[in-house]
């Protein structure tokens, strides 16, 4: 009969390691104030690591009093001690590591050839990578654009980032972000910021580099000027001043104009001012699948979650693009206004804001609408709300039941989801009855959140949804 006693084995080790037995290898890590000294067996290093394998094979490895002596200034002996009982036991705890610690991890796991316990530390970073931004972007970021290693991890960061900009921008240390890091963010076409909210927190930035400045750039001097232009004349560049409205530009840029040179704000005063004017300027837009006065980027992930039933989703690849096709307060808050816009485009979600709060209501549906006066089934139409759209949590779905209601096409009315969940009724009201009865079955189950009775809005968006190819 076999009998199997491995786990005996990393206690014995650990053991070994904790009374320093027999060791025959001195190991200085760090530097004065954060320098500690290690006491190891070279046998067990040379099994678990090539690195020291190599090292113990050199013929001129430096010894003290009869012990490999080893010197690594440019490791923190925190993150050391986790590393060496990993190679004594084979085993290691990072739940409750900080970021930062992490990323060291991954560094001194590739210095050492430890290549499985960097690939779970980095799959472990990934998977709770929301945490680590929001505790220390700037950490992060100043981190692996440090080390090569993590090219892969920074571009997931920076995906992260710009998707969800408010992870940074909104941080307490967003200020001491290194510039080359900026000019990184500012260089990508798909940071998810208004072009006057990049302005506004470049001018925060800048602001934050020097002790000189007074806040009210009204009371500047010309060295002031002159000071905060050198501080930013390697970002000017990337600012699409063409993407920012005349009344955002007059109120928010032009205080400090002066640091833009005399021609780009000849350009963009003759933009702003002259119809069909070509900027002399090379146009940038950053990329958007959607233009939208109501929602941002998390609502349009969250929708594509709803339209796949997944309860996660990729920030990176939405397979949705997500396309205008109507406004109420552009293209006109009627029946025939929504039909012309929006008939036979194929599948649509709509999104409505209650008049004078936060809460946003809609439907989507993968059948296209038309004049037909037709009733249509489907089980993939789903209605929605937010009671906060600033709050992605407090979004709820529900979907059709498949019967016959499920949208209805009245060529004088917009969008009606169910014959009484949510539809335009009379005088721009909008209804919603959420309780059954005999005579008027529901198409969808009740969402408690949503508005009871009539309701007006200050806005509804219509938008067509094409899966990308």
């Amino acid at each position: 009969m076999a009998y199997n006693f491995e786990s005996e084995l990393p206690e014995a080790f650990g053991q070994l390691l904790k009374t320093e037995m027999d060791y025959d290898v001195i190991i200085h890590i760090g530097e004065n104030p954060n320098f500690k000294e290690f006491h190891a067996h070279s046998i067990i290093l040379r099994c678990r690591s090539e690195y020291f394998n190599k090292i113990f094979s050199t013929e001129n490895i430096e010894k003290k009093k009869g012990k490999y002596l080893i010197k690594n200034p440019k490791i923190t002996p925190q993150a050391f001690d986790v590393i060496l009982k990993y190679l004594y036991t084979g085993q290691i705890n990072i739940t409750n590591k900080t970021g930062a610690e992490l990323l060291d991890f991954m560094i001194i796991s590739d210095e050492l050839n430890l290549k499985k316990l960097a690939n779970v530390t980095e799959d472990f970073i990934i998977k709770n990578h929301r945490q680590f931004l929001q505790n220390d972007p700037v950490g992060i970021l100043q981190i692996i654009n440090y080390c090569k290693l993590l090219v892969n991890l920074q571009e997931f960061c920076l995906d992260k980032i710009c998707s969800e900009p408010e992870i940074l921008f909104n941080s307490d240390k967003f200020t001491q972000l290194p510039a080359p890091l900026l000019e990184i963010l500012l260089k990508r076409d798909d940071l998810n910021l208004k072009e006057i909210e990049i302005w506004e927190n470049l001018v925060k930035w800048g602001l934050a580099q020097s002790q000189v400045f007074d806040q009210d750039v009204d009371n500047w001097i010309k060295d002031d000027f002159n000071i905060f232009k050198r501080i930013l004349y390697k970002f000017i560049p990337l600012i699409r001043f063409y993407e920012i409205s005349s009344e955002d530009y007059f109120n928010k840029v032009k205080p400090y104009e002066k640091i833009l040179s005399k021609e780009l704000r000849n350009d963009i005063l003759r933009y702003h001012m002259t119809s069909r004017c070509k900027p002399i300027y090379t146009i940038r837009r950053r990329k958007s699948n959607f233009e939208s006065v109501l929602i941002n980027h998390n609502h349009v992930v969250l929708f594509a979650n709803w339209i796949d039933r997944k309860k996660e989703n990729d920030n990176k690849s939405i397979p949705y693009e997500f396309n205008l096709l109507y406004r109420a307060s552009r293209d006109g808050n009627t029946g025939k206004a929504f039909h012309a816009k929006c008939d036979n485009k194929g599948a649509t979600i709509v999104i409505a804001k209650t008049k004078n709060s936060e809460q946003i209501v809609g439907g989507y549906t993968p059948l296209e609408w038309d004049s037909s006066n037709d009733h249509k089934s489907t089980k993939n139409s789903f209605i929605f709300t937010f009671t906060n759209r600033t709050n992605l949590q407090t979004g709820s779905v529900a979907y059709s039941n498949g019967d016959g209601n499920s949208i209805i096409c009245y060529s004088d009315h917009p969008p009606m989801f169910g014959l009484n969940n949510l539809y335009l009724g009379k005088c721009n009201n909008w209804d919603s009855k959420p309780f059954m009865n005999k005579i008027n079955q529901y198409s969808y189950p009740k969402l408690y959140d949503m508005p009871c009775g009539s309701f007006k809005l200050d806005d509804y968006e219509v938008f067509q949804v094409i899966r990308k190819s």
